[in-house]
Order: C-alpha cells, then structure tokens, then sequence
C-alpha cells in the first residue's frame, strides 16, 4: 500500500518576481488542492547579485512571474 498524504502537510519556497513594476523575492506556501498562499516580499535591486547563474533566474522567474500588491493583497498580472 502506498503512503498517505499529511492533508496539512505544506511545502515553502520563494521565487524572484517582478512586484508593482520592480523587482522582489516572493516567500509563499503550497498546500495540497490549493492555489499557492503568498505570505510575503522584499523588494530587491539587481546589483546584489554579482554571478551569472543568479541574474539568469532572476530573468526566469520574473518572465513567469509578476504579482500586483495593494491593500495586503496580491493579484497576478500574467
């Protein structure tokens, strides 16, 4: 038999985004059957982070990624 899944078992990660036209590390929470929950932001300038690697996922994620906030809310803009 298979094992069961913890239904409150959640998974957290960031990812950078562009947030309200600027750059941002998003931290959020996945929990199964559910919409991904962001719990908060930190704006973020491209000049911290010096290697190629870094500025190559800060590329990617935000192509993917771009979030509203306003009034505590986040909204996707994609």
């Amino acid at each position: 038999m298979g094992k069961k899944v913890n239904p409150f078992l959640h998974v957290s990660g960031w990812c950078f985004a562009m947030l309200n036209g600027r750059p941002a590390e998003i931290y959020f929470r996945r929990r199964p059957g559910r919409l991904p929950e962001v719990l908060g932001h930190c704006y973020v300038r491209r000049s911290e982070f010096r290697t190629k690697k870094e500025r190559q996922q800060i590329d990617r994620d935000m192509r993917h990624v771009r979030l509203s906030y306003r009034h505590r809310v986040y909204r996707s803009m994609v």
